[in-house]
């Protein structure tokens, strides 16, 4: 691991402490686990924009609509 300085108000520091204590963990590992979380939501975000930008340059044809009943839940 490395040790890295990082700089943060007075009322976000105590948050995360009172965070921290709540999980019962240390304040590295809740920002550790916290940033993890932020980055996987992040690479999420960006494949669902390419995957729109993608179907957005080639929509759907007429036949590739006809699967959608296939796919579809049967009426209850």
């Amino acid at each position: 691991m490395e040790i890295v300085q990082i700089v943060l108000d007075r009322k976000l520091l105590q948050a995360t402490d009172r965070a921290a204590q709540r999980a019962k963990q240390n304040r590295s590992a809740l920002v550790r686990d916290a940033l993890r979380e932020h980055l996987r939501r992040l690479e999420i975000r960006e494949r669902e924009d390419r995957d729109r930008l993608g179907y957005s340059k080639r929509p759907q044809t007429a036949e590739e609509t006809i699967w959608e009943e296939q796919a579809a839940w049967p009426a209850e």
